[in-house]
């Protein structure tokens, strides 16, 4: 899908002020409405919209220890051990990797206890090999994407 100067427009809207209406991001961007929720409806089925719900943050949730955990998996087991992390509710993402382990998750818990206990759980799932993990100790830049829409928006 291309994100054209248009579509850039409304991702910052969407990013900067996500509680406006779509009338008032029409009207701010001097489009018609009908062509605004046009291009959200397509750019939320082309994927480039992936979701509209609030941002929460772990440590007000009562969790603010993270953590990344790197897990080993038996060749082969990599879909089932995925599968298993989805029930794992400290676990707020996983990625496959390349490099230093076959998985990466990023892990809220309550304190270090906490923490190890996940570990345990985890090391424990049938198909993980091992486990590696590094503690944050503070976020130096937040989940952040409106830089990206404004360097997809100087290259149109």
């Amino acid at each position: 899908m291309v994100v054209d100067a248009l579509d850039t427009r409304i991702l910052t809207l969407l990013l900067e002020q996500p509680r406006t209406s779509v009338r008032e991001y029409a009207r701010l961007l001097g489009v018609a409405r009908g062509t605004l929720q046009a291009r959200l409806d397509r750019m939320e089925r082309d994927g480039v919209i992936t979701g509209t719900g609030p941002s929460l943050s772990p440590a007000a949730l009562g969790h603010p220890v993270l953590a990344f955990v790197h897990i080993e998996v038996t060749q082969g087991h990599l879909d089932e051990v995925g599968d298993a992390l989805a029930a794992v509710p400290e676990i707020i993402e996983a990625f496959s990797i390349t490099g230093g382990g076959d998985l990466l998750t990023r892990v809220a818990a309550r304190d270090n206890g906490h923490l190890e206990d996940v570990i345990q759980q985890l090391i424990n799932l049938p198909g993980v090999v091992r486990t590696r993990t590094e503690v944050a100790l503070r976020e130096r830049v937040a989940h952040r994407v409106l830089p990206l829409v404004a360097s997809v928006a100087a290259r149109r």
